[in-house]
């Protein structure tokens, strides 16, 4: 009988102990759900909003590249009815001046900054104007806020979700979705700046989680469950415990894999937001300008040049999520490409992403160029790569302090590229494991352009090394073997 009782008291005790386990493990797992479905909700949004923004930017641009012909002529004007959020269309012609001070403010940082410039944010109004400062003709876009959002898009439904999302500038706010904080429980914040330097407002997201919001039913079914599984032995209880942990464990690793393949589609759906804004912004343009009599074909020219441009841009970025997950064979590619070139298309592509970062790339080349073995698409793709890696170090750093060097050579039959920065370079623990897969020091990274680099660079004979660059900063080296010289006559 006293065996019995000692028994059942160490039942009990394992049964309690058990079930408030499986209870912290169940509530932490719908913890994890709700603050992966609150990130994914507001990086959605932050992406909407950033689309939207760039938009504006770009729809600058084309008013600035189409100057009207004569005084009288405003082509401007119709913005309002292709962009809801455009509220009104100013311009100040040359000798003219600017109704409010604001925009003469605005338009001279403008002009300062080569980029569009805010002017009387009023968010208690839900208006600001974005001004961009050219020759003759400058021009002041008043922006709707509430049209800004793409609700067709929304992924919330913004009277009944709980998260409360705001924009914030300057010590204003204007609340796009009023959710529901209450007290107690569990908090989870986001805020993340828009991706348009001229439109630098913040998305700020909060979500509050209940005690009322734990999966209870969950837990009771897990304590009864527990309670089953004593009944029918100590030892077998064990078993299914252990088996029920594997099965979470299993469960969540798929979960963190899901995760990163929509990590993955988030980023490359931005990375393709940009020249696609600008393509559709230039085929606008010069479906305008087609329509007009006489047509400026010059500049209808330059617009679908930039078009095509930007169309091979997001093929290359298609390229890459491609070769990420096929990794073809690229020893069968190889062909002769000249190095620099290759390094020159890739500045040339950079461009605004160097401007804007105030960045001024220096290439140290030899006199005569000279070329290497590389499958044409992936020497691009690691070029670019590395490029955009020490733009990103370099944004660590202050503005006067940086450097960006691309360096190429000849040795013993092996041509050499190096990217040299200024930035704040990385530690030995960092350097040993930069080419792992899904490594990265980035919050936002995936940890897959290096690897991908290093595994282009292997598949083409050659090598990636990164060290560090003194004083400061870090370098990638690429090395891949020379192209053979043509045969004597001939060229």
């Amino acid at each position: 009988m006293r065996k019995a009782l000692q028994h059942r008291w160490v039942g009990l005790l394992l049964w309690g102990l058990i079930t408030a386990l499986g209870c912290v493990v169940l509530a932490r797992i719908e913890l994890t759900q709700q603050r992966d479905t609150f990130e994914t909700d507001a990086r959605i949004v932050h992406r909407l909003l950033s689309q939207r923004v760039v938009q504006h930017d770009a729809v600058m641009a084309t008013l600035a590249l189409l100057q009207p012909a004569a005084p009288d002529s405003k082509p401007e004007q119709r913005l309002s009815a292709l962009y809801p959020q455009i509220l009104s269309v100013q311009r100040r012609d040359s000798n003219a001046s600017w109704p409010d001070e604001r925009l003469r403010v605005a338009e001279t940082l403008s002009r300062a900054l080569r980029r569009p410039a805010l002017a009387g944010v009023d968010f208690a109004r839900g208006r600001y104007h974005l001004v961009l400062a050219s020759e003759p003709t400058s021009y002041a876009l008043q922006m709707d806020l509430r049209a800004v959002v793409p609700w067709a898009e929304w992924p919330m439904a913004p009277e009944t979700s709980a998260v409360r999302v705001l924009l914030a500038h300057d010590g204003q706010d204007w609340v796009l979705q009023p959710g529901r904080l209450g007290q107690g429980g569990w908090r989870f914040d986001f805020r993340k700046h828009l991706a348009a330097e001229s439109q630098p407002f913040e998305v700020f997201a909060q979500r509050q989680v209940g005690w009322n919001e734990l999966p209870w039913t969950g837990m009771l079914g897990w304590a009864a469950l527990v309670a089953a599984a004593l009944a029918g032995g100590l030892a077998l209880m064990g078993q299914r415990a252990a088996r029920r942990r594997a099965e979470e464990l299993l469960r969540l690793g798929q979960v963190a894999r899901l995760n990163t393949l929509g990590e993955l589609a988030a980023g490359m759906a931005h990375e393709l937001n940009q020249p696609l804004t600008a393509l559709l912004a230039n085929t606008q343009a010069s479906m305008r300008l087609l329509e007009e009599s006489p047509a400026d074909m010059a500049t209808i020219r330059s617009a679908m040049a930039q078009s095509v441009e930007q169309a091979r841009r997001a093929s290359a970025v298609v390229s890459r999520l491609r070769r990420a997950v096929e990794r073809p064979d690229l020893a069968a590619q190889l062909q002769p490409v000249d190095l620099q070139q290759a390094v020159q298309r890739a500045l040339y592509l950079l461009e605004p992403e160097f401007r804007r970062r105030e960045v001024f790339p220096q290439m140290d080349a030899p006199p005569a160029s000279f070329t290497v073995m590389a499958e044409p698409v992936a020497l691009e793709q690691i070029i670019h790569n590395l490029l955009m890696n020490a733009l990103q170090a370099l944004e660590q750093v202050p503005t006067k302090e940086r450097q960006l060097t691309v360096s190429m050579k000849t040795v013993a039959g092996w041509g050499e590229m190096a990217v040299l920065d200024s930035g704040p370079g990385m530690t030995e623990e960092v350097r040993a494991r930069i080419f792992e897969p899904f490594f990265t020091t980035r919050e936002a990274g995936l940890g897959l352009g290096l690897s991908l680099c290093e595994t282009l660079a292997a598949g083409m004979g050659g090598s990636l090394k990164a060290a560090q660059h003194a004083p400061r900063g870090a370098v990638f080296r690429l090395s891949l073997p020379l192209a053979p010289l043509p045969p004597q006559g001939k060229p």
